[in-house]
């Protein structure tokens, strides 16, 4: 099982923008984003394939985040962009055989990381 270590978490102003990093032990196939905010459940953030030609988004994300790769650093991003309070959460990094698990059947997830906390103030 390949693991999994994020960074890049931290306070930040909202409007703000912040890149959150996922590096992986190995090659993987699909990665994604998930966040969870106090008293909430994970929820789905990014997902993208191992080439990087698909990519989804949560729609309260669509158009502020961005997911990208290098599988040369077997490493995933997630740029964010315009933040909001409410986007405050910690973030976890995900890798899993195709993005339809990790859009549709988390629970199926292959591989999760620590999480890093985002923390964005109003």
């Amino acid at each position: 099982q390949v693991q999994l270590v994020e960074s890049g978490g931290r306070l930040v102003q909202a409007g703000g923008s912040l890149r959150l990093s996922c590096a992986a032990s190995g090659r993987t196939d699909a990665m994604g984003w998930f966040r969870q905010a106090p008293g909430t459940d994970r929820e789905f953030v990014a997902a993208i394939s191992w080439s990087g030609g698909t990519t989804h988004y949560a729609d309260s994300v669509k158009g502020r985040f961005t997911i990208s790769r290098d599988n040369a650093k077997n490493t995933v991003y997630l740029q964010m962009n315009s933040l909001k309070p409410e986007d405050t959460a910690v973030y976890y990094c995900a890798a899993s055989g195709s993005t339809l698990v990790l859009r549709t059947d988390p629970a199926n997830v292959g591989s999760w990381g620590q999480g890093t906390p985002v923390t964005v103030s109003s």
